[in-house]
């Protein structure tokens, strides 16, 4: 598989023989839990100005700020960029992302805690008192002088008093094209529950808005990059019991047409996304012919070229991989060469970019080569590409940011992490193994710190992720999941089990209504595959997911036969009809995956829990609510003493609403369990 990768110039940089360190330090749960020194570093359009998000100095890192760098003169490449300005979160609204535009502006992400009556709006109780929170995005000016309220729309003029309710609770504003070649206009996106999405031209100089159009729950607009106009047009409809998705695409002419060939029926999964025009602005002999990314021909997402006019697909793909889904296109957004092909990124261990532009990938080449068995990634560069701002990681480095100045020199701006000892965090390597009905596994290792050919791990722990229609990566884990138990002698292993997307049709197709079964069939055998392989002993095995996670975590406690000493479950769901009932907030998405929601039922099975849990969940969960957690271990403990429910206060589902505390107190947890009463 890597020889073949290499073919394609793009070798993978997870895998390898681990150094042997004589001693080892276990991390501590802080050096997870504490807010990243710096994260969500972005570059604006003309490469004047860095935004960050970033730990407060002023208290020790206790909560997050803005950071503003303002790079538009001479950079001293000699010394670390400091920030120019920091803002603080307000008490109750803490920033979690940040994005540069241009024109000096720049996007900020908040959240904050929630306790009221939603009465339909959003994820959350329909009556009486919901806990969640809530997120809202904010509009910042030059040196960050001011971050406020998007000037103009709150909401559509004439929307009554409830949907303006609405809004305020769930609405959110997004940005959906930057078009590069406008010095100051933006097009945002602005959503409520009630009435749609939105769409509107946004001055960034002055702040007023031009509404465009609007798209639905069912109707959705793909727009273009230079005055934001569409191109491609969806539409769901309900026919003979089932979604159709149709998709309407602007032809030579200039004339929307219903392209047939494109229609898919939602229950077979085929992806089809139009990824833009094939034409750029300076050649407009293709116009008409689109770039599609699709698994219709085959088993992986490819990339091809169709035609409006004879209605056909190209008879090879453009841009394909032999093992990994094609997922997305890199395309030019100067004025020069502006929708030029630059090159495409494809989604293997790591998400990894294939340049077909020459400039680029001789950056990307030296790169590649300063920094050797790490993932290198240009996040965002100017038009000259005299700046280029961009990642260095690897599943044993936490990410750290850079900035190449004039394609020969390397200012640094930080790490997310920099107080780890890399020496503590243990490698990753890309693996596959068999189930038991022959279905090939995908699954990432992450290798005790200090591991050498032939050591047995102290305990494994097999990491299954959310979704699960979802796959993890072999970049650094910031929850500590996988590296803070490597630190302390565990092999930890994410297997990428069937219902996993991201990795083939036929594994994502695979797991519908397997809950439970096969889907959990996955991590037994990805349990024994590393006890064949002489990993660790067949005594030493736990189990620890969180959201589908922790519903395959659920499941091993009351599965026969198990694999597993314990079992450690956060957020996870436990009453399956509930959760396949209630999945998600539209007709369209519980048809889409809910209905894919079946299998083994733990509520249903209580009565043959055989091993320890340890539950964990947050009181603001409204993705998978409280009463999972709490409803299993009310049936279990008399018969599991050893089990535990840790309810944490104020924690919400996803990662941007946890606190420190949270992190730190989850991490304990599971140490101590695996110690205490998993014998590890």
């Amino acid at each position: 598989m890597l020889k073949r990768i290499s073919l394609l110039g793009a070798a993978l940089a997870v895998s390898g023989s681990i150094a042997a360190s004589a001693d080892v330090k276990p991390l501590s749960a802080d050096d997870f839990a504490k807010h990243p020194a710096i994260s969500n570093v972005s570059m604006s359009l003309e490469g004047d100005m860095l935004v960050a998000v970033a730990a407060n100095p002023q208290d020790g890192g206790k909560t997050r700020v803005a950071a503003y760098w303002d790079i538009s003169g001479e950079i001293d490449t000699t010394k670390p960029l400091v920030y120019t300005s920091l803002t603080p979160s307000s008490k109750r609204t803490a920033f979690y992302f940040g994005s540069a535009l241009k024109n000096k502006k720049s996007l900020w992400g908040t959240a904050q805690p929630y306790v009221g009556a939603l009465r339909g709006c959003g994820e959350g109780k329909t009556t009486g008192s919901t806990k969640k929170y809530i997120e809202k995005v904010f509009m910042g000016n030059e040196g960050l002088r001011k971050i406020d309220s998007l000037p103009d729309g709150a909401v559509e003029v004439g929307a009554d008093k409830a949907m303006k309710r609405c809004f305020e609770i769930v609405g959110s504003t997004n940005l959906a094209n930057l078009l590069p070649l406008h010095p100051t206009d933006v097009i945002i996106t602005r959503r409520s529950t009630k009435n749609g999405t939105g769409f509107y031209r946004h001055n960034l100089s002055t702040g007023k808005e031009q509404f465009l159009y609007k798209a639905s729950a069912t109707e959705g607009y793909q727009i273009d990059s230079i005055e934001g106009q569409p191109y491609a047009k969806s539409k769901l409809e309900f026919v003979d019991g089932e979604y159709r998705s149709y998709m309407t695409l602007l032809n030579a002419a200039g004339e929307f047409t219903q392209e047939d060939t494109l229609t898919t029926e939602i229950k077979n999964r085929y992806t089809m996304d139009v990824l833009g025009g094939q034409g750029t602005i300076n050649d407009n002999s293709n116009a008409g012919k689109y770039f599609v990314a699709t698994n219709k021909f085959s088993d992986k997402v490819a990339i091809y070229i169709y035609d409006t006019e004879t209605d056909k697909f190209s008879s090879q793909p453009l841009f394909s991989h032999p093992e990994f889904d094609i997922s997305g296109l890199i395309r030019s957004s100067r004025e020069s060469d502006f929708g030029a092909v630059l090159g495409f990124r494809y989604a293997g261990p790591v998400s990894k970019a294939y340049w077909l532009d020459p400039e680029m990938k001789s950056i990307q080449d030296g790169l590649d080569v300063a920094f050797p068995g790490k993932n290198v990634s240009l996040n965002d560069y100017t038009a000259d590409r005299n700046r280029v701002l961009f990642t260095v990681s690897a599943a044993n480095l936490p990410p750290q940011y850079y900035l190449l100045v004039n394609k020969s020199k390397v200012a640094v701006i930080g790490s997310e992490r920099p107080w780890i000892d890399v020496d503590s965090l243990g490698e990753s390597k890309f693996v596959r193994y068999k189930a038991r009905d022959g279905l090939e596994i995908p699954a990432i290792l992450t290798m005790p710190a200090g591991y050498k050919p032939g050591d047995k791990a102290r305990g494994a722990i097999v990491l299954p992720h959310g979704g699960p229609w979802a796959r993890d990566s072999a970049g650094f884990d910031s929850t500590g999941w996988t590296q803070y138990f490597a630190s302390r002698g565990y092999i930890i292993m994410q297997p990428q089990y069937r219902g996993s997307d991201g990795w083939g049709r036929e594994l994502w197709l695979a797991g519908d209504m397997e809950w439970g079964q096969k889907m959990q069939d996955d991590k037994d055998d990805g349990a024994a595959w590393m006890v064949q392989q002489g990993y660790v002993d067949a005594d030493k095995m736990a189990i620890h997911g969180y959201s589908y996670g922790g519903f395959a975590a659920i499941a091993a406690s009351v599965r026969p036969n198990s694999p597993f000493q314990c079992a450690i479950g956060g957020a996870g769901v436990a009453n399956l009809q509930k959760i396949a009932n209630n999945w998600g907030d539209n007709r369209v998405q519980r048809t889409f995956q809910g209905r894919t929601v079946k299998g083994m039922d733990p509520l249903q099975n209580t009565d043959k829990i055989n091993i320890p849990i340890l539950l964990y969940h947050g009181d603001y969960d409204v993705r998978v609510p409280l009463f999972h957690s709490r409803d299993f271990y009310n049936a279990i403990k008399k018969d599991s003493p050893e089990s535990k429910l840790v309810v944490l206060k104020q924690m919400g589902h996803q990662g941007n609403k946890w606190l420190p505390e949270h992190k730190e107190k989850v991490l304990s947890e599971i140490d101590q369990f695996l110690t205490n009463t998993c014998g590890m």
